[in-house]
């Protein structure tokens, strides 16, 4: 019976006095901020440095991942806003309404990476407006990290302030 408590422990569902859900967060963020609109970030540092075949591959690799990501917004965009919706809702009345706190963290963890997608696809928007090449599209994808890595820092603040003050309010093993 050891072994199964050890287990039930290790996979708890309280997800803010649980490692995993920490780890998880991390690593949410650390991946969001590496891939700027589905490209790695090192390819633009690459390009920036190196230029020549580099920034053609990242010219190329951003020219792919914008029209896939347009593409999906023009023909399914508002079904998916409507499902977002609907399952942010969701989230956000089990959780807080019903103080079911596995839906308190995929809130916290899925309403930032809706705002991240939006941020993508408005700056995958510009980027198809403008033509954006060399110099321009780098600063494009620049900054368009820099603004994930803010919501990224507010979003971990507020998920270490809430899951601070659930364990303290209700305590790490459930009261």
């Amino acid at each position: 019976m050891d072994f199964y408590q050890n287990v039930f422990e290790l996979i708890d569902m309280r997800s803010f006095s649980n490692l995993w859900f920490w780890i998880a967060l991390a690593v949410l963020w650390s991946t969001a901020s590496h891939w700027v609109i589905g490209v790695p970030y090192d390819m633009v540092l690459r390009a920036r440095r190196y230029g020549g075949q580099a920034e053609q591959d990242l010219e190329d690799m951003v020219r792919i991942n914008i029209n896939r990501l347009l593409f999906i917004a023009n023909v399914s965009g508002l079904w998916l806003l409507g499902l977002g919706c609907f399952l942010l809702t969701a989230l956000g009345v089990l959780g807080f309404f019903y103080a079911v706190e596995i839906a308190q963290a995929l809130f916290l963890l899925g309403l930032p990476m809706c705002i991240v997608g939006l941020l993508s696809l408005s700056t995958a928007r510009l980027i198809y407006q403008e033509g954006a090449v060399g110099d321009v599209l780098r600063r494009r994808l620049s900054r368009h990290r820099l603004y994930v890595q803010i919501t990224g820092m507010i979003s971990i603040f507020v998920t270490a302030l809430w899951g601070m003050y659930q364990n303290l309010a209700i305590g790490p093993l459930g009261g």
